[in-house]
């Protein structure tokens, strides 16, 4: 395992400071005549097109993130901030973490997590096509929660990955066509959902192999959504090692990985990359600065080529509210994020 250094770049004049994987000699930083332009405009000298994937981590609509976007009578209040950034992308995935359907007021500090459907408007309006519903709390309003968050989506045009009103449907991958490359979206949780018809895909490694198999003939490009870890740690735990690698083995040019709450480590493995854990992108977690950070990662393909990924890093504000930072700030994270090839 070989670490590497982190060489800062441009995301983009009007946005702020971004970040890219390069391989380079250990311990060695890149000096300040390395800074260049992003690889979402890496492919312009080349005779087949660029498609972006932007991906953030955990997106939660409930509890307090509600709350602001009911007070500020605005659903699109969580990515006012980002929206300009994250709706760049040709295909822009994240996790959501609360099933959209109504009911009363969710009170800080409960687990238990649902949001309004109307809160789609802002999913919407950041951008987002494709999200992952395979995580720890899609269950918690049972069937009518992921039939209400599956109908809202649709409504809305946004695909999804990970959940179904049927157990073999939550293993039914997303597929976006982008440039004339076609994108495959798998997802899948650490935990168990019920036994009842509507659940979430769990993460086994042979459903994984037979899920990719089954993908690789319908898409040129297979990404996999992975909501493992433990939470609130900065390293991968070897479930998530092994099955991301399971993933790259078998197909998958990208894993992205969130649940932990923080930043973790990106991997280079072959010819994939693993983004461990992009942390919060919208949650109420106030209570420390490691779970007020996220990154959104800007992943670029060639064709079905996939470039380093760039890392644009957040901070939450008001409970809610997602912004890029710059500087000192934003270097900070990108530290806690150390990357290796393998």
């Amino acid at each position: 395992m070989h670490w590497l250094c982190i060489g800062v770049v441009s995301i983009s004049t009007m946005l702020a400071w971004g970040w890219e994987i390069r391989q380079v000699n250990a311990d060695s930083r890149l000096p300040d005549s390395t800074l260049s332009e992003p690889n979402v405009a890496a492919a312009t000298n080349s005779t087949r097109s660029a498609t972006t994937i932007i991906a953030v981590g955990d997106v939660m609509l409930s509890r307090d993130v509600e709350q602001k976007m009911i007070r500020k009578n605005d659903w699109k209040y969580p990515f006012l901030e980002t929206a300009e950034l994250t709706s760049r992308g040709d295909i822009v995935f994240g996790n959501l973490e609360s099933p959209l359907i109504s009911g009363p007021a969710v009170p800080t500090g409960s687990m238990s997590f649902r949001a309004d459907p109307k809160a789609v408007e802002g999913l919407a309006f950041a951008g987002f096509t494709v999200l992952s519903l395979a995580n720890n709390h899609m269950n918690n309003r049972g069937a009518d929660g992921i039939a209400s968050t599956i109908s809202a989506l649709e409504q809305a045009g946004i695909a999804h990955a990970g959940a179904g009103l049927a157990g073999a449907e939550s293993r039914q991958p997303a597929i976006i066509e982008k440039n004339g490359i076609s994108f495959g979206f798998l997802a899948y949780t650490y935990n168990k959902g019920p036994s009842a018809a509507a659940t979430t895909a769990h993460m086994d490694e042979q459903n994984l192999i037979a899920d990719l198999d089954a993908l690789r003939g319908k898409a040129d490009v297979m990404v996999v959504s992975m909501h493992a870890g433990n939470e609130y740690r900065d390293q991968p735990s070897q479930q998530q090692i092994d099955f991301a690698h399971t993933a790259i083995d078998h197909g998958a040019s990208l894993v992205i990985g969130h649940h932990p709450h923080v930043v973790q480590p990106i991997e280079q493995y072959n010819d994939g990359y693993i983004l461990y854990s992009l942390g919060n992108f919208v949650f109420d977690q106030m209570w420390s600065r490691a779970t007020r950070e996220g990154a959104v990662a800007t992943i670029t393909f060639t064709g079905t080529a996939i470039a380093p990924p760039v890392l644009t890093p957040v901070l939450i504000y008001d409970f809610s509210q997602p912004r890029i930072l710059t500087g000192p700030e934003a270097d900070a994270v990108i530290e806690r994020m150390p990357s290796f090839t393998k």
